[in-house]
C-alpha cells in the first residue's frame, strides 16, 4: 500500500516539471470560443455566458478533465473567479455542485429551472469533474484509475487551472477563490499549496481565499465528533455513546474497514450504532425528510456500510442523472462518455486510495493562512457525518497554534430577519461559520443562507450582524 505520509516538496517539484512540459502545447486557444454553450436543452433564457469542455492534463492527450463554466450574471469582467470542487472522493462537481447545489439551473423533468440563489450572482464559477474517471472526465488508459491518490489529484487539478487560464486569458490575474465541500477538504488545501509553490517561480494564480464546507481536515477529530453529535441529537442512547467513544470509535472503524481488517468488536459496536440511528435517517441531514441521490452520493464514501444491499433507496428517480445522460445534453455540453456507459454522480471506475482520509490537511490550511490566503471553514449544522463540533475545534486549535486572536467573538449572523447561523473570526485571515438548518451539502438545503455566507466571504466583509 502506498505511503500515507503527505510530502509537499516532491509534489510541488513534480508539478513544476509537468507544467513546464505542458505550457506550450497546442490545446491553449484564447477565449475558449470552441467550448461556448449555445444553449442547454430546456434552459430558460439567460444573459450570461456558459462554456464546457475538456482540458488535457497529462501531455499525451490521453487524460482530460471536464469542466462547466458559468460567467457572472452581471458585470463578469469585475467579478472574481471561483473554482468549485465536490468531494467523494470521486464524485461530480457538475452533477452535485452545478445542478443540485449552487449552479444557475436545476433539472426538473425535461427542462431546467433557474436557481435564484446561484453563486454566479457573485462570481464567475468553474465546476470541475475531478479526478479523471469522474463524470465526463476520463483517462484513455484505464490503468490510471487504479490507486489514484491525493497527490495525483492535486497535480492534475493544478495543471487544469494553469491550462484553463491559457484557454481563457481574460481571467489571468483575476482574483481566484477555491470553494467546495466534504472530501474537498483534502482536494482544496493540497491544490492551493501547489499553486503557492508554483507562484514562487511564475506568478499565474492570484489565489485569495478558500471556502471549505463540512470538510474532512483531520481524520480523527472530524470522524470521532460524530459520536457526540449522535448522542446530543438523540440518535443514540447513553450506553451506546459510551461504547462508541471507548470500545471502538468511528475513526478506528473506518481505518479497519478500509484497511480490510474489520474486527468483530468494532463490527458489533457499529451494528449497535446503526440499529439506534436507523437506516431511515439521513446522516447528512438528520432533520430533513428528503432524498436526492446526486446530493447524497458524494458523502456515502465517508460512511462505509458492511451490508450495502440492505440500504433502502427511497429515491424514485434522480433528475440530474437523467438529464446528464441525455444525448442532446451531452452534445450541448461538448461531453462524451469514454470507458463508461453512463454518466454517474460518483465514479464506478475510479479506485481511490481511501486511506488518504487519514492524511491531515489542517496543517496545510495553517501554512496557507500564514502565506496570506484567507480561509473560511463553514458547517451545515444538521450534518452528522462531518459535524460542526469537530470543524470548530480544529479551527480554534489552528488559530491558537498560529497565534491568531479572536477578532469577532462567537455570535449569530442573519439572513434577512432570521438567524442564518453562528460565526467566529480569528485575526483577518481565518474564520468559522455555521449555516443554520443546513445539511452536509449546505447550498442544496439552505441556498439563500449559503449565498449570504458566500457573498460576505468573497467581499471580505463580516457576516450580517443585524436584521435586513
Amino acid at each position: 500500500m502506498p505511503s500515507l505520509l503527505y510530502c509537499s516538496k516532491p509534489l510541488a517539484m513534480v508539478s513544476l516539471l509537468l507544467i513546464a512540459a505542458l505550457c506550450h502545447l497546442g490545446s491553449c486557444n484564447g477565449g475558449g470560443r470552441g467550448d461556448r454553450i449555445t444553449k442547454l436543452p430546456g434552459q430558460p433564457e439567460v444573459s450570461f455566458g456558459q462554456y464546457s469542455g475538456y482540458i488535457g492534463v497529462d501531455g499525451k492527450g490521453s487524460r482530460a478533465l471536464f469542466y462547466y463554466f458559468v460567467e457572472a450574471e452581471l458585470d463578469p469582467i469585475s467579478k472574481p473567479l471561483v473554482l468549485w470542487l465536490n468531494g467523494g472522493p470521486g464524485c461530480s462537481s457538475l452533477g452535485v455542485g452545478a445542478f443540485s447545489e449552487n449552479g444557475p439551473f436545476r433539472p426538473s423533468g425535461q427542462v431546467l429551472v433557474k436557481n435564484e440563489y446561484s453563486w454566479n450572482k457573485e462570481a464567475n464559477v468553474i465546476y470541475l469533474e475531478t479526478p479523471a474517471g469522474v463524470g465526463y472526465s476520463y483517462s484513455a488508459d484505464a490503468a490510471y484509475y487504479q490507486g489514484v491518490n491525493d497527490k495525483m489529484t492535486a497535480m492534475d487539478n493544478m495543471v487544469f487551472m494553469q491550462r484553463w487560464l491559457e484557454k481563457f486569458p481574460q481571467y489571468k490575474g483575476r482574483e481566484l477563490y477555491i470553494a467546495g465541500e466534504s472530501y474537498a477538504g483534502h482536494y482544496i488545501p493540497q491544490l492551493a499549496e501547489v499553486m503557492v509553490e508554483f507562484n514562487k517561480n511564475e506568478k499565474i494564480f492570484n489565489l485569495k481565499g478558500l471556502a471549505l464546507g463540512n470538510p474532512v481536515l483531520e481524520f480523527t477529530t472530524d470522524f470521532n465528533s460524530r459520536a457526540e453529535y449522535f448522542w446530543s441529537h438523540g440518535l443514540i442512547s447513553d450506553s451506546t455513546y459510551r461504547i462508541f467513544t471507548s470500545v471502538c470509535n468511528y475513526s478506528q472503524y473506518v481505518s479497519e474497514y478500509y484497511g480490510g481488517s474489520l474486527s468483530p468488536l468494532c463490527a458489533r459496536v457499529m451494528n449497535q450504532v446503526t440499529r439506534e440511528t436507523s437506516r431511515f435517517v439521513d446522516k447528512y441531514d438528520v432533520t430533513l425528510d428528503v432524498c436526492l441521490a446526486s446530493v447524497l452520493s458524494q458523502s456515502m464514501i465517508l460512511s462505509p456500510h458492511r451490508h450495502v444491499g440492505q440500504r433502502i433507496d427511497v429515491c424514485i428517480e434522480d433528475e440530474t442523472v437523467n438529464y446528464l445522460n441525455r444525448k442532446d445534453v451531452q452534445e450541448a455540453l461538448h461531453a462524451k462518455l469514454i470507458g463508461v456507459k453512463n454518466w454517474a454522480v460518483c465514479s464506478s471506475v475510479l479506485q481511490y486510495e481511501l486511506l488518504n482520509l487519514q492524511i491531515p490537511t489542517i496543517n496545510i490550511v495553517g501554512s496557507l493562512v500564514k502565506s496570506g490566503i484567507r480561509v473560511l471553514v463553514y458547517s451545515g449544522d444538521q450534518d452528522s457525518v462531518i459535524p460542526l463540533t469537530g470543524s470548530r475545534t480544529l479551527v480554534q486549535n489552528l488559530a491558537h497554534d498560529l497565534g491568531l486572536k479572536t477578532s469577532t467573538p462567537y455570535r449569530v449572523w442573519f439572513e434577512g430577519k432570521q438567524v442564518g447561523g453562528w460565526t467566529q473570526v480569528y485575526g483577518d485571515m481565518l474564520s468559522f461559520a455555521t449555516i443554520r438548518g443546513a445539511s452536509h451539502e449546505a447550498p442544496f438545503s439552505q441556498p439563500k443562507r449559503s449565498l449570504v455566507l458566500y457573498r460576505a466571504f468573497l467581499q471580505g466583509r463580516p457576516l450580517p450582524e443585524n436584521f435586513s
